[in-house]
């Protein structure tokens, strides 16, 4: 095609009612181009400019990036570490951890049974940050000890809080508060920690006497009295129902262990053995440790760490950062993309 080069410095054309057209191509069609070249990409149906370095969009009036497509979003975070049993003849033992907290927009139930949230609205060439919580560290002190509480875990505007620890078997030790509640240890007989609104619920309490305590929160709800761990919320963003962050199970001056939550939640410890960690990416609390007649206090069980997993149009493209470790998939017309570990950002086009 011939090229018609303009020498005059005004073009006026304010007598038209029409409009330039522009080149235009997918962002895998740009050319290399020079500083100053405008075009219109088709991916994301934008104009764009080359600068000095690479092509970018115009700027917008909006203070905040539009919206080029909606994405489903669950994001778990790290569960609570279980409490360590009192090494002491008051056979007193230890809360189980609470769950990582639970957001999801897919189906229509997110944490603690409130309503599934709304899909997040993205924009293309944004980054957005993902971060996968740790669980909390379980207790193998000496002494008693109270478990670690879990991290948070992100995607862009929405942050699910770690999981509380559980409570400690020696003192009066109410669970820790997070996205779930720990478990209460045994002495403590008020409510189990708190949990978060619209993303877990409280810890469990156990009894008076000190040899059974609560087991952690979950994110299908928890309060109340009892040794198992409450358990967790079915979720099926993958394409298969999966069930994600459940309690663990608090411990007791017995033999047996007591079961944690469905959905990760480790069971407690028996009076010879320490207690199970929760689950690695379902966001489960870590067991409590029990205690027995020859005070031998058994350990706490390290909470699992979160997942964050994003649902999204198969016609969009995800770059992630090298400080992730993530997979995808595909289910009908869509890409899920799971992230299991790490903290970087991601950007779509």
């Amino acid at each position: 095609m011939a090229t018609n080069k303009v020498t005059t410095n005004v073009i006026d054309m304010s007598g038209n009612t029409g409009g330039l057209v522009w080149a235009k191509g997918t962002t895998a069609e740009r050319p290399t181009g020079v500083a100053g070249d405008v075009r219109l990409n088709t991916t994301d149906s934008r104009l764009e400019y080359k600068d000095n370095v690479d092509w970018r969009r115009f700027s917008e009036a909006a203070a905040t990036p539009s919206v080029d497509f909606y994405a489903d979003f669950l994001v778990v975070g790290g569960g609570g570490g279980g409490g360590k049993g009192a090494n002491s003849s008051a056979q007193n033992a230890a809360g189980g951890g609470g769950a990582g907290g639970l957001r999801t927009s897919f189906g229509s139930v997110s944490g603690n049974s409130s309503s599934a949230e709304s899909q997040l609205g993205l924009g293309v060439g944004v980054s957005y940050t993902v971060t996968v919580g740790a669980g909390g560290a379980g207790t193998s002190s000496s002494s008693s000890q109270e478990g670690a509480d879990g991290s948070s875990s992100v995607f862009g505007s929405i942050t699910s809080l770690g999981g509380g620890g559980g409570g400690e078997g020696l003192n009066t030790a109410e669970g820790r508060p997070g996205g779930c509640g720990g478990g209460n240890g045994g002495l403590h007989t008020g409510s189990g920690g708190a949990g978060t609104a619209n993303q877990g619920g409280n810890g469990r309490r156990g009894n008076q006497f000190g040899n059974a305590a609560g087991g952690g929160g979950g994110t299908s709800g928890g309060g109340g009295a009892g040794t198992t761990g409450h358990d967790g919320l079915s979720v099926s963003i993958t394409g298969a129902a999966v069930f994600y962050g459940g309690g663990g199970g608090g411990g007791e001056y017995a033999s047996g262990r007591q079961s944690g939550g469905q959905g990760g939640g480790g069971d407690s410890g028996t009076n010879t053995t320490g207690a199970l960690n929760g689950t690695d990416n379902l966001g489960g609390g870590g067991g409590g440790g029990s205690m027995s007649s020859a005070s031998q206090a058994s350990s706490g069980g390290a909470g699992g760490s979160g997942i964050v997993i994003i649902r999204y149009p198969n016609t969009r493209t995800i770059t992630v950062g090298s400080g992730l470790t993530s997979s995808t998939t595909t289910d009908g017309s869509d890409k899920i993309t799971s992230f299991t570990a790490g903290s970087d950002t991601v950007s779509f086009y």
